[in-house]
Parts: C-alpha cells; structure tokens; sequence
C-alpha cells in the first residue's frame, strides 16, 4: 500500500456485511478499502466455520459460509475493492476538511471522507495458547498469523491446530521451510478434506511431519526458539523448530473502536434506523457491532443496513449530486457497472 492510500469509503471488516456494502456503495460509484485484521476475506465464516452451512439467505435454501464468501466476492469484483490484511486499525481521527485518517497498528494510513464499521462483534485476536513461557517468544520465533510467508524461508516451522488456518499453513510453508511440523491433539481435523488428504500425502513421502499431541513447553534464548516439548500418548518428546504457528481459534474484542468517542451500548455502538449512521457524523456502522431497537443479529440484517447507509455515504462523498435510487433488475446504467448490460 502507498504512503498513504486515499478512497471514498473506508470499511472496517470484511465479513459478509463488509463485502456487501462494497456492492451497495459501488452501485453508487463509490470506491471501498477494506481493512481487516483477519489474513483473508470473510469474516468469522471464512475463519471459525466456513463449512458450516446457513439457512437464512435469501434465495439460498442453504448454503456453505465459504460458500457465501465466495459468492460476495465475486459480486463485488467489478468494483475493484482495495484489501488491507493482517491489519487491525489502531487510530481514528477526523481531518480539518472533514476526511478521515485512519491508521493500522502497522502505521499504514487510509484517508477517506466515510468510514464504515463492519467488525462483526469487534475484532478478531487470536487466542494464546496454555504453553508457559511463550510470551518472550511472540514477535520473534512465535507467530499467530502469516504476514509474509517469506519470513518462514528455510525455518523450522512448527505448527499447532487442527482447523483450516493450521492446515493451510502447513501445506503453503512446506515448499518453503527447511522443515514442517504439524502438531494436533487428535488425528481428526476441522479443516477441509482436501487439505487433510494432501496433509497426509506429504507425511506419507516425508516431506513433513504430523505428531498426535500437545505442545508443553519450549526451549529457547532471547527469543529464539529452538525446540517445542511435545506430550504425546507415548510420552514427552523434543521436536527442533525456529518458528512456531499456534492456530488456537480467536477471540472478538472491540479494541481500538472503544476509544474513537462512539456512544457505546454495552459494547455495542447505537445507531440510527435511517442511515445506520454512529454518534459521529460520517462514521456508520453495520452488522452485529451495531445496536438499535429491535435489532436482530442476522447477516440479512447487515445487508439492509449496509443498503440504507450507502444512500447517506453517498450524499456525504458526493452532496453536489442528487441521490436517485434505481433498480438494477431496470436500471441500464447499473447493469452496464455491473458488466451485464
């Protein structure tokens, strides 16, 4: 990303209400950023369940989480959103002409003249797991996510989880680490079964490990990590590593969001039925971070807010323009924005 990125809607979160807003806005010409702290777009469905299946999508008597993902994504795609990964926004403030600049706790900064909260039930921190003495490790031999796969080069990696982060990771670093370890307390995963099936390839010819167990302990100076202690059903046993990944699920916390100057309703930010719009103008927000009357936590719930706030965004970006409302099932000029006409 440039020094410093500039758009018409900022959109904090790419869960399913986020990717929605993008095709809402775009109908309206407007362009989106989206920043997620997640290292891929979905929100909790691509992340704790994409195999789960949904009922109450309309149109869809059920359909896979991952499923609906991919499907927002490729509704969005003509409008070219921008995707900032891995990124969480540590700060907030409204500029002299009104915009606002935003900052990743990576310092990258984001302006735009909306901002849009999308976050879900905040954001997603991954959980510590119960190993003692980690935290010397973290940031230098102990990661929780992947920024640059670069960084594994030729490393010992040691991975830790059964879910599709676990899986994923282990069969992207195999090409690239000196060796791959992957550790699970069972020998059953909740990742997909195509990732499972090539897991169990590459043990079959070497080209990585997978032990039934837990981590206990690790070993190291300074931060540098050399070897994990791991208890299996046959005892404790040594594995060497230079890198550990522990997938332990994630935990959803407001974080920064809780000290921008939002009127909070237990944890929640209150906004109006109209625009969805917070208690600072130009700041909205949609999806289960929000709270009104009524307000039921439900993804079709987030799409209709995200379409009634794109009529105020729009008004916000553009107020020398009239906002007339159309039906794309009608409208030439938004089939033709869409590639359809």
């Amino acid at each position: 990303m440039d020094e410093i990125a500039r758009t018409d809607v900022v959109i904090i979160g790419a869960g399913p209400v986020g990717l929605f807003a993008v095709f809402e806005l775009g109908l309206y010409d407007l362009k989106c950023h989206l920043i997620d702290i997640l290292d891929r777009p979905g929100g909790q469905c691509a992340e704790l369940y994409p195999d789960k299946p949904i009922y109450d999508i309309p149109g869809y008597p059920v359909i896979g989480a991952q499923e609906l993902v991919d499907r927002l994504m490729e509704q969005i795609k003509p409008f070219n959103p921008q995707f900032t990964f891995n990124r969480m926004v540590s700060g907030l403030e409204r500029r002299e002409d009104g915009t606002f600049r935003l900052t990743t706790d990576e310092g990258e900064v984001v302006e735009a003249k909306v901002v849009v909260i999308a976050a879900g039930g905040g954001s997603f921190q991954p959980k510590r797991p119960p190993i003692p003495g980690i935290e010397p490790f973290e940031g230098d031999s102990v990661f929780y996510s992947v920024r640059r796969r670069e960084d594994f080069r030729d490393h010992d990696v040691l991975i830790v989880g059964g879910g599709d982060s676990a899986l994923d990771w282990t069969l992207n670093l195999q090409p690239i680490a000196s060796s791959v370890t992957l550790v699970h307390r069972r020998p059953e995963f909740r990742a997909a079964p195509d990732s499972v099936n090539k897991m169990y390839a590459l043990q079959e010819m070497k080209k990585l490990e997978f032990h039934v167990g837990q981590v206990t302990g690790l070993k190291g100076r300074d931060g540098r990590l050399e070897a994990a202690t791991v208890k299996g059903s046959d005892g404790e046993f040594d594995v060497a590593c230079t890198r550990l990944l522990p997938f332990f699920g994630l935990t959803m916390k407001l974080g920064p969001v809780a000290e921008w100057g939002l009127n909070l309703h237990e944890n929640l930010i209150p906004v109006d039925t109209e625009k969805f719009e917070t208690s600072v103008p130009g700041i909205f927000a949609i999806g289960d971070i929000n709270w009104y009357p009524g307000k039921l936590k439900l993804i079709l719930s987030g799409f209709h807010e995200a379409a009634l706030m794109t009529q105020a965004a729009k008004r916000i970006v553009s107020p020398q323009e009239r906002v007339v409302f159309q039906y794309t099932t009608s409208s030439t000029s938004l089939q033709k924005k869409l590639g359809v006409s």
